[in-house]
Formats: structure tokens, sequence, C-alpha cells
């Protein structure tokens, strides 16, 4: 009878300890989770990056870029080997790569204002989508207004989308010496934008920059030209 006793005694102690060993390791993945997402997500300001190497290599759509690290945008993208998109930002003129964020508080976010002084540059793979230049010739002319065409400044052609069209509310830069295409909000509340597109290899880059910047369209032309050239790398 002792015996008999005592085994459901035991077993009695020892099942919810069955249950704990389980919420414990579950406790453990999460946390683990957590701290990913926040290392992720954790912003930058002030960090100098010490280790990190100067320049990553970067496969996209197979073709491969030499990166400034401190250019890259997202922290989640700051990895060599392939990637789907990667987005960059760099200093213009000079085309260096920007220092670190500021943290930006109440008493600076005035400061932190100011106008846009950089060239914005997102390469993705484009999975033989139709390239920029197809683009340009076959499908942006059957949404150009036929009236509204004007020369700007010095060799640029400057074409008015018709307001009933996905682009109503840009125009359509063009010049062929240096070449440039590019598409541009206009000025309103915030200030227009230009998106110009290029293909290289298997992946498009596009840019993006202050439409204002086209006053002096030819230096902007040849620093994305310069742009693309010192992302490819002399092996590139």
């Amino acid at each position: 009878m002792t015996m008999f006793s005592a085994a459901p005694l035991r077993s009695s102690r020892t099942h919810p300890r069955a249950h704990v060993v389980p919420i414990v390791l579950g406790g453990i993945a999460a946390l683990g989770a957590v701290a990913l997402v926040a290392y992720l997500l954790w912003p930058t300001w002030g960090s100098g990056g010490a280790n990190a190497p100067d320049r990553l290599p970067v496969s996209v759509g197979g073709t491969l870029f030499n990166v400034p690290t401190t250019a890259i945008r997202m922290k989640i993208q700051r990895h060599s080997g392939p990637q789907e998109r990667i987005d960059l930002d760099f200093l213009y003129p000079s085309l260096e790569p920007p220092g670190a964020p500021k943290h930006v508080t109440a008493d600076t976010v005035e400061e932190a204002m100011q106008p846009i002084d950089r060239v914005f540059l997102s390469i993705s793979a484009h999975h033989d989508a139709l390239a920029p230049e197809q683009r340009t010739a076959t499908i942006y002319p059957r949404y150009l207004d036929q009236a509204a065409t004007s020369g700007a400044a010095d060799g640029l052609t400057m074409r008015m989308f018709r307001a009933d069209t996905p682009y109503g509310s840009e125009d359509f830069y063009s010049a062929t010496s240096p070449a440039l295409t590019a598409r541009c909000t206009r000025d309103a509340a915030t200030p227009g934008m230009c998106l110009s597109e290029r293909r290289v290899g298997g992946a498009d880059l596009t840019f993006r920059f202050p439409r204002s910047w086209l006053s002096q369209w030819r230096d902007v032309a040849e620093a994305l030209d310069r742009l693309s050239a010192q992302l490819r790398g002399p092996k590139g």
C-alpha cells in the first residue's frame, strides 16, 4: 500500500515543472526577438561606427555595387551580399556620404529644417520590368501635353503632363548633352522634387533631388553620372 500511495505524490509534484520549462524557453525566445528588433530600429545618433568598413560590396539584381557604409539610410541594409533594394543619400555637390544623423529636439527642430542638400538614391532589382529608357520613349509621350512645351535653361526642355493623366501634377525635363531625363513635381506647399532613373545591369537606379537644382542642370547630370560610376568602382 505504501508503494502505491507514494507514486501519485511524486507525479503530482513533478507535473508543474513540466510546464515551467516551455514557458521559460518561450520567454527567452521572445526576449531575443525583442532585442533583435530594438537593435535594428535603434537610432544611430552620434554613433561613429568605428568598427564598420568604409565601403560594402552589395549585389542588387546580380549587379555588384561598392557602397559607402555611412551613405546607407536604413540600418537593416548595412550588410554586404545580395539585397533586393538599398537606399542611399549623398551630399551635393561633393557627393560625399553624410555624417551620422543628429538627434533633433524641440529646441533644434527649426535648425534641422534646412533646404535639401543631398541626392537620394534607391537601387532595386528590376526583374525584367520595362527599362527607364523604354518608359521615356513609349509611355510618357502618351501623357504629355503636346501644346505645353518650352525650352528651359540652356538646352533643357520642359514638357507638361496632361492634368487627366497619372502624372498630372508633374513636368518632364529632358536634355541630350549631357543626357538627363527627369519627372518633377511642381512647387506647392512643399518644394518640387525630381526623379531620374537609369538601368545598370540587373538593377534600376532612381535618383531624387530638388527641382530647383535644374537651374544648374548640367552640373546635376554630371553629378548623377559620376555617382553611378563611383558606386560601380573600378571593377564595375
